[in-house]
């Protein structure tokens, strides 16, 4: 029979900065600074991730990261064409995947390190990324890309069509099913890592870049292993090289969109840490109805890339802080 025992000794008073304690209708500290204060010194565009007044920079990184990716992913057949030999198919393949990985370690927090229409259309779809941002991210993707081609040209002069993308030796339908299934599997992975970010965090570029280099590895020579129509239109516009473009966009895109099922298959509804993953910040939004400035198409995410941290929590336990 199991014996119940009170202590008539009250329990000492925990005592609480007020600073901690949050006013009425405001947002609770922990879900400002973090459990740990993990984001008290972070810059006020990484802490308030809704707030609009900070898209410019979200938007600017997307420019400058799709512009590194182009640089790359183009620049390697351009440069080699200018020096045969030097730039091997498999370096040529693997300089992308480095620089994706690279780009997400960097400058992720910021804007998701998205740099591919398709992957920004497959969030938002998906329901991590709010649909009034998209075509924002789209068209800074498309100025990165366009950027980059640019600078090619200007460098280099229109050598190797600029590096666009082209079928070699299939069809255009058949190079549009190829491009389908290598952007499935790099979405797939994309998504699953950020549904994970909680377990994965930053390594998820590891994933990422990894799958950029296997895929060209092997489909390269047939298409060019774009996965990403800014990477193709880019130098398409800037080149004057029209030929099967529309592979390159209507691939991608619908590989994307069978990805997000395959995802809805394996994963069920879409998870607050993938929201944290897709649209930038390291930390979690607060709950429906709680500050200004936040981004009211956006769903709210439970859970940062370091740990979860349920909304509901609060910075003292229930009971600590003493009312009148």
């Amino acid at each position: 029979m199991a014996v119940t025992t009170t202590s008539d000794t009250p329990s000492p008073p925990v005592s609480v900065d007020p600073a901690l304690v949050p006013a009425q209708g405001s947002t609770p500290v922990h879900l400002v600074t973090g459990t740990r204060g993990l984001l008290a010194d972070e810059p006020p565009w990484v802490r308030h991730p809704h707030d609009r007044v900070y898209e410019w920079r979200r938007l600017f990184s997307e420019v400058f990261g799709t512009f590194l990716l182009v640089v790359v992913a183009a620049g390697a057949p351009v440069v080699g064409a200018l020096h045969p030999g030097q730039v091997p198919l498999d370096a040529a393949v693997v300089a992308p995947g480095l620089m994706v990985m690279a780009i997400i370690y960097f400058m992720g927090m910021v804007s998701g390190a998205h740099l591919n229409p398709a992957v920004t259309l497959s969030f938002a779809l998906r329901g991590n990324f709010p649909w009034s941002r998209v075509a924002g991210y789209v068209v800074a993707q498309l100025v990165g890309a366009v950027a980059a081609a640019l600078f090619l040209r200007g460098v280099f002069g229109n050598v190797a069509h600029l590096g666009a993308t082209l079928p070699v030796g299939v069809a255009p339908w058949k190079a549009t099913v190829i491009e389908l299934l290598l952007t499935l599997g790099l979405v797939s992975v994309i998504l699953g890592t950020a549904s994970g970010a909680r377990n994965v965090g930053a390594n998820a570029a590891l994933a990422v870049g990894g799958y950029i280099a296997l895929a060209g590895l092997w489909a390269a020579p047939v298409t060019g292993a774009s996965m990403n129509p800014a990477r193709s239109l880019g130098p398409a516009l800037v080149g004057g090289t029209w030929t099967a473009w529309w592979v390159y966009v209507a691939g991608p895109v619908a590989g994307g969109l069978v990805a997000v099922g395959v995802a809805w298959i394996l994963r069920g509804p879409p998870s607050r840490a993938a929201d944290s993953a897709a649209q930038g910040q390291l930390f979690v939004a607060p709950e429906p109805g709680g500050t200004a400035g936040e981004d009211p198409d956006s769903r709210t995410v439970g859970a940062s890339m370091g740990g979860d941290v349920p909304p509901s929590a609060s910075p003292t336990p229930k009971g600590s802080v003493p009312h009148d």
